[in-house]
C-alpha cells in the first residue's frame, strides 16, 4: 500500500497562489511513487488578487480553496477538515501563495505570522513524527513554526545570478534557524524534525532542474514516512 499524503495548496499560480510547475511536479513524482495523494486548501480570502500577464494587483477577490480546485482539478478539500491520523506525509508547494495567504511574510518578512490552520497541520505532523516537505518559499513556514529547525531555499549569497532571493537565507537565520545551501536539484533532511525542504523556483534555473529538486524533496519524504 502506498504512503498517504496530504498536498496544501495556496491558490493558482505565481504570484499570488501556489507555483502551478511546482505542484504539478509535487503530484507527478508522487504518483510515480505510488502515494495515495489528498488535495487541501484553507477556505480563505486570498490577500490579494495579481493579473499574471500584467504582474501587477487587480481589483477583484478570490477565495485560496477555490482557486487551489483548479489545480485538484476539483477534488479538493478544506484545510479545516485534515486529520493527521488519516495520512503519513504532509507536502507543500512553494509561490507567493504561501508566503501571502499561508502566511504574511510577502508582507513582514520573518516578523510574520502564519495561518492558524496551517500552524496547527504543521504542528500536528510534527508532534507525530511524520514527515514534512516544502519547497521554494514554503520553508519559510517551518522558520516560523519550528525555531531551530534546518532548512534550504537554495544559497544565501546570489551565486551567479541564479539566487536573487538570497537574502530569505539570512532571515530565516535570524529566526534562529539553521540555513543549509543546497543547488536546485537537491533536497535538505533535517532528520531530527523530519523536514525536507528543496529551493525550486528560488532558483533561476531551467524547469527540468527544479523538477528534479521537487522530485529529491519527495524522495525524501516518502522514505521518512
Amino acid at each position: 500500500m502506498g504512503k498517504r499524503v496530504a498536498v496544501v495548496l495556496a491558490g493558482c499560480g505565481v504570484f499570488d497562489g501556489s507555483e502551478i510547475h511546482e505542484a504539478s511536479a509535487v503530484l507527478v513524482h508522487l504518483s510515480r511513487a505510488g502515494a495515495e495523494v489528498k488535495i487541501f486548501a484553507p477556505n480563505i480570502e486570498q490577500m490579494h488578487v495579481v493579473d499574471h500577464l500584467k504582474g501587477s494587483p487587480s481589483e477583484e477577490k478570490r477565495n485560496v480553496l477555490v482557486e487551489s480546485a483548479r489545480l485538484a482539478r476539483g477534488d479538493i478539500q478544506d484545510l479545516a477538515e485534515l486529520k493527521v491520523g488519516e495520512f503519513d506525509a504532509i507536502i507543500f508547494p512553494g509561490g507567493f501563495g504561501v508566503a501571502k495567504n499561508l502566511c504574511s511574510w510577502a508582507v513582514e518578512g520573518k516578523n510574520c505570522t502564519v495561518n492558524n490552520l496551517v500552524k496547527s497541520a504543521l504542528e500536528a505532523f510534527h508532534s507525530a513524527k511524520k514527515p514534512i516537505g516544502l519547497c521554494c518559499i514554503s520553508p519559510v513556514l517551518a522558520a516560523k513554526v519550528f525555531p531551530g529547525c534546518e532548512v534550504t531555499v537554495g544559497h544565501n549569497r546570489n551565486v551567479d545570478g541564479r539566487f536573487p532571493d538570497a537574502e530569505t537565507a539570512a532571515a530565516i537565520e535570524e529566526l534562529g534557524c539553521k540555513h543549509i545551501c543546497k543547488d536546485v536539484s537537491e533536497a535538505h533532511v533535517d532528520s531530527a524534525n523530519k523536514i525536507v525542504t528543496t529551493c525550486a523556483f528560488m532558483c533561476k534555473a531551467p524547469l527540468h532542474q527544479i523538477f528534479y529538486g521537487v522530485g529529491a524533496m519527495v524522495t525524501e519524504v516518502l522514505k521518512l514516512a
